[in-house]
């Protein structure tokens, strides 16, 4: 395991980590975290995901990168550190597949739609933030308050790499019927594993990181 610093166009420096198995160069596995989550926590755990290598950044004001985030900065940060690591040799970048949790599948879907990736695994996703907000509240007109649309919508039609996307069927976050409908629209092929009564939260287990796996193992 090693520290990562990746020094963004505007100057901000973003921290995270590397972990990688041993032996020749391994296919890399690029982590989007959810909101307030610390991702470089998940290096303890590098391993659920098969013997591959695992990038875990932290988005800009979480863990020890500096800024603040936004969807402007968080896109174009996540496009830049996928071009720096590509530059490695100690990793096979001809074989690159990303994960984006919650808040990160928004993420995951803005580099799939513009750099050269595998596949593309979507924990919990969204059609796009607007419109999950606009089925929490209703009659208010939340689309045109929300600062921070996140619309995968707009870019899954135009992805043709395979996806997963992972619902939990109790999720009342992000309700199963707006990852359904991003699926729907996946450019690609796709595949869906709904986990019963799991919420938002919960999704995570050996059931879980068993399917995400096994998607990696058929596309790596």
């Amino acid at each position: 395991m090693e520290a990562v610093r990746v020094t963004a166009r505007d100057g901000t420096v973003l921290a995270g980590v590397l972990v990688k198995p041993p032996g020749p160069p391994a296919p890399l596995v690029v982590y989007f975290g959810g909101n307030a989550e610390e991702a470089t926590e998940g290096a303890r755990t590098a391993d659920r995901f098969g013997p591959r290598a695992l990038l875990l950044v932290n988005y800009r004001g979480y863990g020890e990168s500096q800024g603040t985030p936004s969807e402007t900065a968080l896109f174009s940060d996540a496009l830049e550190i996928f071009d720096a690591v590509s530059k490695r040799i100690d990793i096979d970048t001809t074989r690159i597949a990303l994960i984006g949790c919650s808040l990160g599948s928004g993420v995951a879907v803005q580099v799939a739609a513009q750099r050269p990736v595998k596949a593309v695994a979507l924990v919990s996703p969204y059609d796009s933030i607007a419109d999950v907000a606009a089925a929490h509240y209703g009659l208010l007109p939340v689309r045109w308050l929300v600062r921070h649309p996140f619309d995968s919508m707009a870019r899954a039609p135009g992805i043709r790499v395979p996806a997963l996307v992972v619902i939990g069927s109790a999720d009342t976050t992000i309700p199963p019927s707006h990852s359904k409908r991003l699926a729907a629209a996946w450019g690609g092929p796709h595949e869906e594993v709904v986990f019963e009564g799991k919420g938002h939260n919960d999704l995570y287990g050996p059931e879980f990181e068993a399917a995400v796996r096994g998607f990696l193992d058929k596309h790596l």
